[in-house]
């Protein structure tokens, strides 16, 4: 028997002034538990860099969340929890109004409306180490001059001279997947109106590069807030698609404020 849930593809982290396209989601609203096999095989179908799956709970206002790249399964996906509030508030307007709670395992993200076409999610800082050497073969897997770099459990923060270096990067991915780090959150001052701009670097996933990415945020917001003596911290990734972010540094994290729209809407078919 097929079963039909709401399902959208949405656009986050968008800013039509600077030509940003953001990062698309689909997101499903499931009423069944399907098996992570079941998961990734809708993932994979749909070809999304990622597909956020929700279920309600027994408090109308949480959702257990999770999230599927075309590959594989993601830990932490920032454009998929604001795609998710995206798509709650407009499921459930009234309940979205006194905020959402996105919860995935110990992980308890909250979210809502922020004002007109605009929604928020806050998120725990990912912690950094104290900076280090960057790991052999990295500067030249880059092409570029690395100033600082420092480790995390995430994705590891890389630092180069100005945003020219980095929007000029190249990245030799076959010699980055020969370097045990899963990610990057390469990183540099912005020439323009901003605070600094970025791209993430995945080299051991199928995207390899990701368009506009929240867990880089996470990563980052709170390394810039300290080094420019900020709170309220714009930027920019400077991925093709172009991605457009506005984070408030809070002492427990950070609160993400972004744009977004609807790319597709409507009812997904499964058994």
């Amino acid at each position: 028997m097929k079963t039909e849930s709401p399902f959208a593809i949405i656009n986050v982290f968008s800013n039509d002034k600077i030509s940003a396209k953001g990062n698309p989601s689909s997101v499903i609203l499931l009423n069944d538990n399907l098996s992570d096999h079941d998961l990734q095989a809708i993932a994979t179908e749909l070809q999304q860099p990622a597909t956020t799956f929700l279920w309600k709970t027994s408090k109308e206002n949480e959702f257990r969340i999770r999230w599927f790249a075309p590959d594989a399964e993601i830990g932490l996906c920032g454009h998929g929890a604001m795609a998710a509030t995206v798509f709650l508030s407009n499921e459930f307007s009234e309940i979205a109004q006194n905020g959402l709670k996105l919860i995935k395992n110990n992980t308890v993200i909250e979210s809502g409306i922020e004002g007109e076409n605009q929604h928020y999610t806050k998120m725990q800082n990912i912690n950094r180490d104290s900076q280090s050497e960057p790991p052999a073969g990295l500067e030249a897997a880059l092409g570029k001059k690395i100033v600082e770099h420092y480790a995390t459990e995430n994705k590891n923060i890389v630092v180069l001279e100005g945003e020219e270096e980095l929007a000029n990067m190249k990245p030799d991915f076959e010699a980055l997947k020969e370097i045990d780090v899963f990610g990057y959150a390469v990183t540099a001052p912005s020439s323009k109106n901003d605070d600094f701009v970025c791209r993430t670097l995945v080299p051991h996933v199928l995207q390899l590069e990701d368009h506009a990415t929240g867990s880089t945020q996470a990563v980052l917001v709170d390394y810039w807030a300290n080094r420019l003596n900020k709170s309220h911290l714009e930027s920019r990734q400077l991925s093709p698609r172009g991605g457009y972010f506005n984070a408030h540094h809070q002492k427990d994290g950070f609160k993400l404020v972004a744009n977004s729209y609807y790319r597709v809407k409507g009812t997904f078919h499964h058994h």
